[in-house]
């Protein structure tokens, strides 16, 4: 069985990839880790991309991450 995210997963990053950023998902495993099931975009030379400077985070929900790809954020 697949996990309920893995199309969202998939879907995140064509688009991602069509706007030239890649998508990445924390590899922590510990679900009680701050890290745990979290995302961040990247550009092609690997650095992060920083969504807001209020955020003080570059982790992100995938929620967060389709809205910024869609450009709702």
């Amino acid at each position: 069985m697949r996990h309920p995210d893995k199309t969202r997963e998939n879907r995140a990053r064509r688009a991602a990839k069509r706007q030239g950023l890649l998508v990445h998902k924390s590899m922590c495993r510990d679900p009680r880790a701050i890290g745990y099931g979290s995302y961040w975009l990247s550009g092609p030379d690997g650095r992060p991309v920083e969504l807001s400077r209020e955020r003080g985070s570059l982790a992100l929900s995938l929620d967060e991450v389709e809205a910024f790809l869609k450009g709702e954020s």
